[in-house]
């Protein structure tokens, strides 16, 4: 389809940008940053900031690379489940949304900078991989999505590499509990790829988008789904061992929030409603962000 629309219509840059989605950039900032606080008692804002924003950038430009992606490769067609793309809907063009993407890997770049300054050589080399990765998520001649390695992706880097990335930035080393906090949020960050790909597995093997739920079927889906909320609850035990009292007993409030989700999801068939899961996932791993943090700091 033809772009119908202005390239300045900001209400459709917004739509192609997936802000229910975002709290994958948000979430590994915060927690990282109050590690920081925890173990070091330091923290800079300005570099919470500038990596946040970087974050953002990143993933906003792999949607949009993956929005013109999945349109010119077939897989966004009128048979799609999900929230309608803007390239699909003929809102913008491939041209257009693809050119987007990449300006927003250019601004991430440049807001990273400041990060560099401090951090250095890592830094360097987080930054190039999580802009090689999320051009390569849908794009390039080896797409990760398309290959069922998209939920390993967002695991890595809006997990261990965030948190653990965050972490550096402000105290010059590694933990092993960065690495567990990045496990905990990046495997909820993953739910929502995989409540997406469960949604849209029939349409996704139509074009070869073989995700691991294209691949493997429903049933194995929502087995991958519940373990991808289970594990983040065990691995709370670990602050406890560690005497981080309120670290443990914060995010258990999300339980019966959680226990209810994956209920639905066990009743439902790919559908639209999915859209409704994907958005309360969201919302679960913002929200167990947010307490994991706090507890980290009070603890």
């Amino acid at each position: 389809m033809e772009a119908t629309s202005s390239l300045f219509n900001m209400k459709g840059w917004i739509q192609a940008a997936r802000p229910k989605t975002l709290t994958a950039a948000l979430v590994p900032i915060w927690v990282g940053s109050a590690l920081a606080l925890r173990f070091k008692g330091q923290w800079s804002p300005e570099l919470g900031l500038f990596a946040l924003l970087s974050s953002i950038l990143i993933q906003v430009g792999t949607n949009l690379i993956n929005d013109a992606v999945d349109f010119k490769k077939g897989a966004d067609t009128h048979e799609r489940l999900g929230p309608q793309r803007v390239t699909q809907s003929g809102l913008f063009s491939v041209h257009q949304v693809w050119w987007a993407g990449i300006f927003c890997f250019a601004l991430a770049v440049g807001l990273a900078v400041p990060l560099v300054l401090k951090g250095g050589l890592p830094i360097i080399g987080i930054g190039l991989l999580s802009l090689a990765a999320g051009y390569a998520y849908t794009g390039g001649p080896y797409p990760l999505a398309y290959r069922g390695l998209g939920d390993l992706f967002v695991l890595i880097f809006f997990g261990w590499v965030a948190v653990g990335g965050m972490y550096f930035l402000n105290t010059g080393e590694m933990n092993l509990s960065a690495w567990v906090a990045g496990t905990q949020v990046g495997l909820l960050a993953t739910v929502l790829i995989a409540i997406n790909n469960a949604r849209d597995a029939f349409t996704d093997q139509k074009v070869g988008k073989m995700t691991l739920a294209a691949r493997y079927g429903h049933t194995f889906a929502q087995m991958e789904i519940r373990l991808l909320c289970l594990i983040p609850f065990l691995l709370q035990f670990y602050w406890l061992s560690q005497k981080m009292i309120w670290a443990f007993y914060f995010p258990l409030a999300l339980i019966p929030r959680v226990t209810f989700l994956l209920w639905r999801l066990s009743r439902s068939k790919p559908g639209p409603q999915f859209n409704q899961f994907l958005a309360q996932s969201a919302l679960i791993h913002l929200a167990f962000g947010g307490l994991l943090g706090l507890g980290l700091i009070l603890s």
